[in-house]
């Protein structure tokens, strides 16, 4: 999504940036997916979010209540 960040030892260094590019990305965990579906939203471009079993098990029809709010979000059948 372009942001610039470094990881030394247990700590990551993140430079700010204008904006980020849509991408596609996955879910690795429940707060990380929730963190790239509101970065997608954000981003220039389309960000596609894989791997949503960690997402759905935490927030049950998370781009239904999103899509209320007036989100720009769907969600597509797995290849």
């Amino acid at each position: 999504m372009g942001a610039d960040i470094k990881i030394e030892g247990r700590v990551a260094i993140i430079k700010g940036r204008e904006y980020l590019e849509g991408a596609t990305v996955e879910a690795t965990d429940l707060r990380a997916g929730a963190a790239l579906v509101l970065a997608g939203l954000k981003a220039r471009g389309e960000t596609m979010v894989c791997k949503l079993e960690h997402i759905d098990r935490g927030y049950e029809k998370l781009h239904c209540k999103l899509q209320k709010l007036g989100a720009d979000i769907q969600r597509l059948p797995a290849p």
